[in-house]
């Protein structure tokens, strides 16, 4: 199997920081937008859609700007894939982004960021971003 490729989306959000990172940063804000639930056990979170769940370690955080979740296997070793969300404010405009930094194997890229727009937009409207 080939590795997979790391990409990145910056998506802009009419929304401040400090509300944003609720939604990014919790397992209640997460499973709002990013999976059917989500449950967190100290720094290993349990993502569940439908019938499938993968755990995930909050590699780091830095409050109010962004979170790195790592792919952890079976038994919960961290495997060499993660995402992360980070907030990006314009200095000059104040303007409010999310960028997304995710791994998908090289022929589901297209795919992959579809997916990641889905959910951003499911996010958009949850804080009346539209």
């Amino acid at each position: 199997m080939d590795p997979k490729i790391r990409y990145e989306i910056e998506f802009p959000i009419n929304s401040s920081p400090q509300l944003l990172y609720q939604y990014i940063s919790t397992p209640s804000g997460l499973s709002e937008w990013f999976a059917d639930n989500v449950n967190s056990r100290g720094e290993f979170f349990t993502f569940i859609w439908n019938d499938s769940q993968e755990k995930a370690r909050l590699a780091s955080k830095k409050s109010g700007e962004k979170v790195k979740f790592k792919w952890v296997d079976e038994s919960s070793k961290d495997t060499e894939y993660f995402f992360e969300l980070h907030i990006l404010v314009d200095e000059l405009t104040k303007d409010v982004s999310l960028m997304v930094v995710d791994f998908a194997e090289r022929e589901e890229v297209g795919e992959a960021k579809q997916l990641w727009e889905n959910q951003i937009s499911d996010l958009k409207h949850l804080i009346g971003s539209v």
